[in-house]
């Protein structure tokens, strides 16, 4: 059962600002406009299994060096979402860490940056339009196109939500737009500014406070807004719209949200966060959020998997599935697909067992099919076979009686566990049955492996 209390405005309500109570938002709950979302178990909103990352950098819209996060999905990557944080925090806060993983989690890659002066990159945010930072959002979206991740999904939250709304039209492979907090008259946080507006305009630039963070603000930026209007770009959206929005929001009010659900043509939703404040700094709302997010983008993104290249039957064919890293699609037949990788602290992404793994794997599986093909041959009551690998490296003196060229031996180490009512006799045998599995032998025996050039 989802969370309880969730409120979905209804247009007629939106124009009076009056908030309409739906009540429970179950798994048939119906968004404005959207028809229904996939059910959302509040407990699993809260899992929050680490995925695999990557830290990249790519050329802003002047070139300035930007730092990135990809958070990729533990499997393959069905999917790509573009991220822009509010501009007074960094990309690592905890609300886009959470979203971040809940869509990782769902097949959906994410690449979240610091804009140009954010979070300790490079340049200097109070020299800096408005306009500019939209021009590093679309060249982030740039960046993932060359990789061949194109973004079918763009999140905004605070201005970046609204540097979202106006910088969609330029990426044309987004198919869905998802906003938090944003602001549909940006020239409103002005107010925020207080008495720096002078300093700014006298200065160049100045200090201020947006919610609980503090940024520097310049006069190209504070110009850039005055003479911003979102309106006509939501009208001409063309794509799928979530708007979610704290009530509550101190710094940039829920009106906000209705101007920009007006403006925007179907299919458009809209979901309040009843308890959270602008930097959604409430672990259960920013999961609620995910979550949300999550289900709603699977509805307008494609997140089938693609179907593997079969291979001939008995060849296993191995591709690189990212060159900047050591990924490997492996294909096995006309029917079967893995992944493979190495360990984080090895330079990898961990999406996928090792080729000592998968090796480990092979005998591990080997070994359990064959004491069952001999004990189902002898009707003996085996109900269980279970088998532990690991793999170490030895030097050869500590290993008597075994030969290794180079001084070192690969040890292989199975501790089998066999269930059932089987006598001591039955037990020792299939002990010894272990011994005969293909793998096995192939290991102990050693093999020959012929290499050439293809083409």
């Amino acid at each position: 059962m989802a969370r309880s209390g969730r409120r979905h405005l209804d247009p007629a309500q939106l124009r009076t600002g009056a908030r309409l109570l739906v009540g429970r938002c179950a798994a048939s709950c119906a968004l404005a406009g959207a028809g229904t979302l996939p059910h959302l178990d509040p407990q699993n909103l809260r899992k929050e299994t680490p995925m695999p990352s990557e830290s990249l950098t790519f050329p802003g819209q002047d070139g300035t060096p930007l730092a990135a996060r990809l958070e990729l999905p533990a499997g393959p990557v069905l999917a790509t979402a573009l991220f822009a944080h509010c501009f007074a925090c960094g990309g690592d806060i905890a609300a886009a860490q959470r979203i971040s993983a809940r869509l990782a989690a769902a097949g959906i890659a994410v690449l979240r940056f610091d804009f140009t002066g954010i979070g300790g990159e490079g340049g200097d945010f109070s020299t800096r339009s408005f306009t500019a930072n939209i021009g590093d959002l679309t060249a982030a979206a740039r960046f993932l196109a060359a990789r061949d991740m194109a973004p079918g999904l763009l999140i905004g939250h605070s201005l970046g939500g609204t540097a979202a709304l106006l910088a969609a039209s330029e990426m044309p492979s987004v198919t869905a737009v998802a906003t938090i907090g944003a602001s549909f008259a940006p020239a409103s946080l002005a107010r925020h500014f207080g008495e720096s507006i002078a300093e700014i305009a006298a200065e160049g630039g100045a200090e201020v406070s947006i919610g609980s963070a503090r940024l520097r603000i310049g006069r190209d930026f504070v110009q850039s807004l005055a003479g911003l209007s979102v309106g006509p770009a939501v009208a001409a959206l063309h794509r799928a719209l979530l708007v979610l929005h704290a009530p509550r929001d101190m710094v940039v009010g829920i009106e906000n949200a209705t101007r920009i659900f007006l403006a925007a043509k179907h299919p458009k939703s809209f979901v309040t966060l009843d308890d959270a404040d602008h930097m959604i700094s409430d672990p259960a709302e920013a999961d609620y959020a995910a979550g949300v997010i999550a289900a709603w983008a699977a509805h307008y993104l494609d997140l089938s998997e693609p179907a593997a290249e079969g291979v001939p039957e008995g060849v296993v064919r191995v591709s690189e599935a990212d060159p900047a890293g050591f990924a490997q699609d492996i294909t096995a037949g006309p029917r079967h697909h893995l992944i493979a990788d190495e360990p984080v602290a090895q330079g990898g992404t961990d999406r996928g067992l090792s080729p000592y793994g998968l090796l480990s794997s092979a005998l591990g599986a080997c070994t359990s099919m064959t004491i069952r093909m001999y004990a189902r041959r002898k009707n003996w009551p085996l109900d269980h076979v279970r088998v532990e690998v690991s793999h170490r490296k030895l030097h050869a003196e500590d290993a008597a009686a075994v030969e290794a060229a180079g001084g070192r031996i690969d040890v292989f180490s199975r501790e089998i566990t066999l269930a059932g009512p089987l006598d001591a006799e039955q037990r020792a045998r299939l002990l010894e049955i272990a011994d005969r599995c293909p793998v096995h032998r192939t290991l102990s025996h050693g093999a020959t492996v012929e290499t050439r050039l293809a083409g």
